[in-house]
């Protein structure tokens, strides 16, 4: 996929979003493309198909999409159809979010536990966030669930990571008896 080109877009898009002051109606558009596509796989299908026409691609994103999007949205998709690029549509939603986040102060703590998180565990987890990246920023948490974490939680926030799983543990354990031995 071409990131650059998708890059490229979505800068666009969100600088003409913040001149117009839709950036937060775009940014809730630009949410649920990103979402959708991840969980069509028609929707996928159709987007990256070489055999179909970018107009009939055009015509299926506003089918789906049409009737909530902003009209700087559905701009996007014209352009996009134009320029024969319908298939970045997903990677420019998803660069979209990660420009306004930044633009927001916004930062993204993925959390990924065995079990879905409580309100009590979600807050700890924030002031554990709050703390790696400073006051000033803004918290959102993502809960990603595996249960073969067996327990504890991996927090992920950029490049940091503190990983206090179970399964983790044990594997500290088991390289620290093989060295010794």
């Amino acid at each position: 996929m071409n990131t650059r080109a998708a890059n490229r877009y979505a800068k666009a898009l969100i600088e003409l979003a913040s001149q117009t002051h839709q950036e937060d109606a775009v940014y809730a558009d630009m949410q649920n493309i990103a979402l959708s596509i991840v969980a069509s796989k028609d929707l996928q299908q159709v987007l990256k198909s070489p055999i179909l026409e970018n107009t009939l691609k055009k015509s299926a994103v506003d089918a789906v999409f049409g009737k909530n999007a902003q009209p700087l949205t559905l701009k996007l998709f014209g352009l996009l159809a134009e320029n024969k690029r319908m298939e970045l549509l997903q990677a420019i939603a998803t660069q979209y979010q990660t420009l306004y986040n930044t633009q927001k102060g916004i930062v993204k703590a993925v959390v990924t536990t065995a079990i879905a998180l409580d309100e009590a565990l979600k807050t700890k987890i924030l002031q554990k966030s709050q703390e790696i990246v400073g006051s000033g920023k803004k918290i959102t948490i993502e809960n990603k669930i595996d249960p073969s974490l067996i327990g504890g939680f991996v927090l992920r926030i950029g490049d940091v990571q503190v990983d206090t799983s179970i399964v983790n543990q044990l594997q500290k354990l088991k390289r620290d008896l093989v060295e010794n031995n």
